[in-house]
């Protein structure tokens, strides 16, 4: 029995080790699996910053130039609309000045004449009233001084009228004629800042012109960070095929190592049932066989105390063993053992979760699907195939929203990208199974790094302004085996 026991122990000691073993170095594979795809995917973005080149855009300068021009030849053209209108208003209030001028000249020689039909005719009041002659005579003579100074004070009248207006056109005129000086000053001014623009905008172009090569490669350059890109999503997709077929590889072999194991188990348990079903036949045999004997002994007349004797010798196995009952019962007690030996391996064998992270599927992740959410929420800008106005085309979109806003990931999926890329600032890739990809770009902070395991609405990135951007916005696009697809039918 203790010999048996201890066999039992060393079985268990044994398959626990080796499904220990297994278990190591199943973990050992995909931990060299990652590192090699970290190291292959850190090796792509090196030669990518090699092959970067840098120039100097003068566009701003010549942008904000060539504005100033725009305002400055626009506040000339006002101030020579005023200069025009106070110059008409000007001849205006010159002509009604030389009105004015002739009827006050009108006015003093009207009264000048009044004044001396009055003297020559010798007519006043006190020279009627001391005349002595017929009061009706006196009453139509001061009835008609009367009317005579009546129109002499008229005269009079509009004679201070005309000077007040007179002096105010003089007013209005030296008004006009100090605005339009002023306004001729600063036609002067306005006129030199345009002048020094001008020579500005002159050395901003003779910059622009120095570097008149790079700007012509600019499609080029445009162009090739596109083709970066697709180069660096297809090394992605090899690389992760590579991956994904090592993953499968290893759980095949895992598969037919634990196939083989249980049917070497079950073959070694069918030669232990048909031992021990030959050791019970052969006790049972042997337990027939005494009491055959014992039988045979009693029959022939052998004193009554003989019998049990003899009974109780024949009981005994004849090798000075078990009784044949004791035979019956080890063998199922052996077979009890070897049950738990065999599910203490099997449990010892079973797959560990450390080989993969968590939320990783045991045939992958199932690829993309049409109604996905938007990443953020903000207004869409730019047609998936349209042109871009800098050149090119659209490959994906952008999505404004306020920097630092959180981005999500549109499906489960294992980052397999998270760098810094020319053109696209800080940008993350997602793998979602099947050759499907999701591109996350201009973030301000990536959140997830290459090997994380994401779930769908997860937040991996912030939004930002990266990459040589103006505004805050998230740069979004789909691919599936390499080639873009329109995101905006596949998002809801």
């Amino acid at each position: 029995m203790r010999a048996l026991g201890l066999g039992l122990v060393l079985c268990v000691a044994v398959a626990a080790a080796q499904a220990q073993s297994s278990l190591q170095t199943r973990q050992s594979q995909a931990r060299e699996d990652r590192t090699a795809l970290k190291a292959q995917i850190e090796a792509l973005q090196k030669r990518i910053e090699a092959s970067e080149s840098s120039r100097q855009d003068a566009s701003t300068a010549l942008q904000a130039s060539e504005q100033a021009i725009s305002d400055i030849s626009r506040r000339l053209a006002d101030l020579d609309a005023r200069h025009r209108a106070l110059a008409a208003s000007l001849q205006t209030l010159g002509a009604a000045h030389d009105e004015q001028a002739a009827e006050l000249e009108r006015q003093r020689q009207a009264l000048a004449r009044q004044l001396r039909a009055q003297y020559a005719s010798g007519l006043s009041p006190w020279t009627a009233l001391l005349s002595g002659r017929d009061p009706q005579d006196i009453g139509r003579e001061l009835a008609y001084l009367a009317y005579v100074s009546r129109a002499r004070t008229a005269t009079v009248e509009a004679l201070q009228t005309t000077l007040a207006r007179l002096a105010q056109l003089r007013q209005q005129t030296d008004a006009g004629r100090a605005e339009l000086d002023a306004l001729l000053t600063e036609t002067q001014a306005q006129k030199g800042a345009l002048l020094e623009q001008q020579a500005q905008r002159r050395v901003v172009l003779a910059q622009v012109q120095s570097r008149l090569h790079d700007e012509q490669q600019q499609a080029k350059t445009l162009q090739a960070r596109d083709a970066r890109l697709g180069t660096l999503i297809q090394s992605l997709d090899q690389e992760i095929a590579a991956a994904e077929a090592r993953r499968q590889a290893a759980l095949k072999a895992e598969a037919e190592r634990r196939a083989k194991a249980r049917a070497e188990q079950a073959r070694r348990e069918q030669q232990r049932l048909k031992a021990l079903q030959a050791q019970r036949a052969k006790a049972a045999q042997e337990a027939q066989q005494i009491r055959e004997q014992a039988e045979r002994h009693l029959r022939q007349g052998a004193p009554g105390a003989e019998a049990p004797a003899t009974a109780s010798a024949g009981a005994a196995h004849p090798s000075g063993g078990l009784s044949a009952d004791e035979l019956a019962a080890t063998p199922g007690t052996a077979h009890d053992s070897g049950s738990r030996v065999a599910r203490a391996a099997e449990v010892a064998q079973a797959p560990s979760a450390a080989d993969e992270p968590a939320g990783v599927p045991d045939k992958g992740f199932a690829g993309l699907r049409k109604g996905l959410p938007y990443p953020v929420a903000g207004e869409v800008q730019g047609r998936f195939g349209a042109q871009r106005p800098e050149g090119g085309v659209w490959r994906g979109i952008v999505l404004r929203a306020p920097a630092g806003t959180a981005v999500h990931a549109v499906a489960p999926g294992r980052v397999v990208y998270a760098h810094w890329l020319s053109g696209f600032g800080n940008i993350l890739i997602i793998d979602h199974g099947q050759q499907y990809l999701s591109v996350y770009a201009y973030n301000q902070a990536l959140l997830k790094q290459v090997g994380d395991v994401v779930a769908r609405g997860d937040v991996v990135a912030r939004v930002g302004a990266t990459g040589g951007q103006v505004e805050p916005g998230l740069y979004f696009e789909l691919r599936h085996q390499g080639a873009p697809i329109n995101p905006q039918l596949w998002l809801r």
